[in-house]
């Protein structure tokens, strides 16, 4: 299954406080239990202004449906074509 980098344009999102950011994942959370297993949200890096999300799912479209239903911006959407870490230099 494809894996997606979700770029999120959210000013200040590095100052939202902890109940803000589990609120933003329980909406996150329904809307993904309603769209059904073939999505997944693997997890999401806050920065200062953006958001920064890793989520598998058969496409892009399914992606942004899932943006778009849970009322989150989705401003680039890419496809990860390979993973590396320290030991791919191995």
């Amino acid at each position: 299954m494809p894996k997606y980098v979700i770029e999120r344009e959210i000013p200040g999102a590095g100052k939202l406080t902890a109940q803000e950011l589990k609120g933003i994942a329980q909406k996150s959370c329904g809307v993904l239990s309603k769209m059904g297993p073939q999505i997944q949200w693997l997890q999401s890096y806050v920065t200062d202004d953006k958001v920064y999300c890793v989520y598998i799912a058969p496409n892009a479209k399914m992606v942004r449906d899932h943006a778009q239903q849970g009322g989150f911006p989705a401003n680039r959407v890419s496809a990860v074509a390979a993973i590396i870490d320290p030991i791919t230099a191995e």
